[in-house]
């Protein structure tokens, strides 16, 4: 299947910038019922590519259809970056009958950067970013559930991965409100899907303290959510597979808990 365009013509896309268009790149799973809008990270300056492909047919091989998603990155800054998202989840659920997926089996996971992406889906769902541009948003864009791996969460002091948050907000980085808006730990809600997340406790980069202090928001409002703390380990280990001559500390194993997760809250 090709690639797939998130708008006809899409928002805030500026040609003077050397970046493609958003889209999905599909790996349907024939048989498969829920599907996963898959985030890499790289500081929204980069897309890595450990953490797009690989990880797809992590999903594909336990009964998922994946879509790796391209967003725009910096110089874009939030409003269209997380219009992609939004977009994303709304794409995928506007087509479900297409990909043979059920519309209420649509997740996210992202790694560092695209962790806060699929985090702010998770939290900032109702936010339309852009007018209504086709039937297409007639759709929710919640997610039903998010998959959050060593994820960039806060701007706070002490555990903001600051090259993150200044290409996400670029001249606005600083500012009170967005700062504060794009703080997604704070922005937890009742309605927020459930929530898997996993950190290594030697990520001096993206410290833990960012998905812990996203799971203090998820147990505040009631959300069911798993969190794996792994002792050391470094940031950027994606799948945590074959990584020769590293202790991974066991980390490989996220991928199994995962998936019995998912089995956990009937998604697969």
């Amino acid at each position: 299947m090709n690639n797939i365009k998130l708008w006809d013509k899409t928002p805030f896309f500026d040609e003077n910038i050397n970046q493609p268009e958003p889209f999905l790149k599909p790996y349907i799973k024939d048989g498969a019922k829920s599907a996963v809008i898959v985030c890499p990270g790289g500081a929204y300056r980069d897309l890595a590519e450990h953490e797009g492909h690989p990880v797809a047919l992590w999903l594909n091989s336990i009964g998922i259809t994946a879509f790796v998603l391209t967003y725009r990155l910096a110089p874009y800054t939030e409003k269209a970056i997380t219009g992609d998202i939004l977009r994303a989840v709304r794409v995928v659920r506007s087509n479900a009958e297409n990909f043979g997926i059920k519309k209420n089996k649509i997740g996210v996971l992202g790694f560092s950067a695209g962790g806060h992406l699929a985090s702010s889906a998770a939290v900032h769902f109702s936010d339309f970013v852009f007018p209504k541009t086709d039937d297409t948003d007639n759709e929710s864009s919640r997610p039903d559930a998010a998959i959050l791996c060593y994820p960039v969460i806060s701007p706070d002091s002490g555990m903001c991965h600051g090259d993150s948050f200044k290409n996400l907000l670029g001249e606005k980085f600083g500012d009170e409100k967005l700062m504060n808006y794009y703080s997604n730990e704070k922005a937890v809600k009742p309605d927020t899907p459930p929530c898997f997340l996993w950190h290594t406790g030697g990520d001096d980069g993206v410290p833990p303290e960012n998905s812990l202090e996203f799971a203090k928001g998820l147990q505040k409002n009631k959300i069911p959510y798993e969190i794996h703390i792994y002792a050391g380990g470094r940031h950027g280990m994606g799948l945590a597979q074959n990584l020769k001559g590293e202790n991974t500390f066991r980390i490989e194993k996220w991928t199994e808990s995962c998936e019995e997760w998912l089995k956990s809250i009937d998604f697969i």
